[in-house]
């Protein structure tokens, strides 16, 4: 990132010069001092543009909400089941092996009322929206959403952070066999406690005989 003075700040070109260094040196590291510093400007500066680190770090979560839910819906849009799963799933990797800081950035805790104006409502309606092909009800498909979130963040984060580099097989071969268990889980999720699978009628040699 070159240093360019302090003529043309704005709050936009900040926040997507944050995120570009969130990708560089690591989203807790993108700070108003540093940013300041790649701009060649007094730290003071910047603050006409972002409050504090806080909103700094909020501004970039934003942005990377935003970026990651028009790349998911893109990338599911006529899909259904498995494919409509593997295809947001990959963008969730692809999107936090390319940009680290940002899909750091993107799991940011912000606060209710900024996380309902969020693109982060649209994450969870494209993943229940991917769900639908698999016909969960109820507290099921919750259940579902946190599994797939919690999966496909903790193999992103593991993958770059190097986790898999060295041994076999390699990431791909595991994400891929994650992904049809994944599918396979989601076809035959279990009912809740109170409500057993029903049972397939007996087939004339599963009788007993009397």
């Amino acid at each position: 990132m070159e240093r360019t003075g302090r003529v043309g700040l704005t709050t936009e070109r900040l926040v997507r010069a944050g995120a570009e260094l969130a990708d560089e040196i690591g989203f807790e590291q993108a700070t108003p001092t540093e940013l300041a510093r790649r701009f060649g400007v007094r730290t003071a500066s910047l603050y006409a543009h972002v409050r504090n680190a806080h909103d700094l770090k909020t501004r970039i979560a934003l942005l990377a909400l935003e970026e990651l839910a028009d790349r998911a819906s893109e990338a599911v849009a006529g899909r259904a089941g498995k494919d409509a799963l593997t295809a947001f799933a990959d963008t969730y990797r692809d999107y936090a092996l390319a940009h680290p800081g940002r899909f750091a950035a993107s799991q940011f805790r912000l606060d209710a009322e900024t996380a309902a104006a969020s693109a982060g409502v649209r994450h969870a309606q494209l993943m229940r929206a991917v769900l639908r092909g698999y016909d969960l009800a109820e507290p099921q498909q919750t259940h579902a959403v946190r599994l797939l979130g919690s999966v496909f963040s903790g193999y992103a984060r593991l993958e770059g952070a190097g986790g898999f580099s060295h041994s076999a097989p390699g990431a791909q071969e595991s994400w891929s066999e994650i992904l049809h268990a994944l599918d396979a889980l989601l076809r035959s999720w279990p009912p809740p406690p109170d409500q057993p699978r029903p049972t397939a009628p007996r087939t004339r040699s599963q009788r007993p005989r009397t």
